[in-house]
């Protein structure tokens, strides 16, 4: 009789070779054990095995069942790049829904990382990203009104970064973006395509151009059965440095929410700063 652990590795196996694709369902309890020739026990901690490491989703209730999750996207956080770019370089089919797009008064967070002035206004954009035509990210965006008029007659459904340098001369230059693990409210679940209480990583992104004026200050949520955070570090050159932080990859963990172990600001809470390149 195999192991729980045995169980686990083998279903492994046959997801990493592709014989179980990505969105597939497997089959249910009774059957997975009677084609194994194991208990049910042994495939229900072989499973939960499975889900904490991300490579299947149980879905309670009718229709319900275990599913080969998607593929992780890496978001390397030592770059300045939107969305669709991120996607499209891992050969992943980008889509945007536009929720809303507004002018709007800023509240005191946003005033602050903008620096806008009293009675000056911000555009205001929420979006769903989408990845392979699933839910991906959930994005707000605000950027100040005065530095980019016209900018909502533009269509949104791309990189608003492309969309300012192309059409405001203005390219992102630096960003300080803040990781935390939070956990999904019931209409972010839903946006999102998640159960309400999935985790997410939360990303509040503070970013300016080469001068360091102020060109957007953002909130997104990210699924976290999705993303793979990938943080490029250089070392200090020293001969005492023994461990190489070149292309980091940091799985975030629910039951442990500090994410990376630089600059933690508090605890479950990282900042992180990027330069773009050139």
């Amino acid at each position: 009789m195999r192991a729980p652990d045995d169980v686990r590795r083998l279903l492994s196996d046959r997801i990493s070779s592709g014989q179980f694709r990505p969105g597939q369902r497997l089959g249910d309890e009774r059957t997975l054990a009677a084609e194994l020739h194991v208990s049910r026990a042994a495939i229900r901690q072989a499973l939960a095995g499975l889900q904490e490491t991300g490579m299947v989703r149980r879905v309670p209730g009718r229709g319900g069942g275990t599913f080969v999750a998607k593929g992780k996207i890496e978001r390397d956080l030592s770059r300045i790049v939107g969305v669709p770019a991120l996607l499209r370089s891992q050969g992943v089919v980008a889509g945007t829904r536009v929720l809303s797009a507004s002018l709007a008064e800023p509240a005191d967070e946003t005033a602050q990382a903008l620096r806008t002035r009293p009675g000056d206004l911000v555009i205001d954009l929420v979006r769903i990203r989408l990845a392979d035509g699933s839910p991906f990210s959930l994005e707000n965006a605000r950027l100040p009104a005065k530095r980019f008029p016209g900018l909502l007659e533009l269509p949104l459904g791309g990189s608003v970064y492309e969309l300012i340098e192309e059409h405001f001369g203005v390219r992102p230059h630096h960003a300080t973006e803040r990781i935390e693990v939070t956990l999904a409210a019931p209409d972010e679940a839903l946006i999102l395509d998640v159960q309400p209480g999935a985790p997410l990583l939360a990303i509040t992104r503070t970013v300016t151009d080469a001068d360091g004026e102020p060109v957007e200050f953002s909130r997104d949520l990210f699924r976290a059965d999705r993303t793979r955070i990938v943080v490029n570090t250089e070392g200090s050159g020293s001969t005492q440095t023994t461990t190489s932080n070149h292309g980091r990859v940091v799985e975030p963990r629910v039951v442990e929410p500090r994410v990376v172990e630089p600059s933690v600001a508090e605890p479950g809470v990282v900042e992180l700063r990027a330069q773009a390149a050139g």
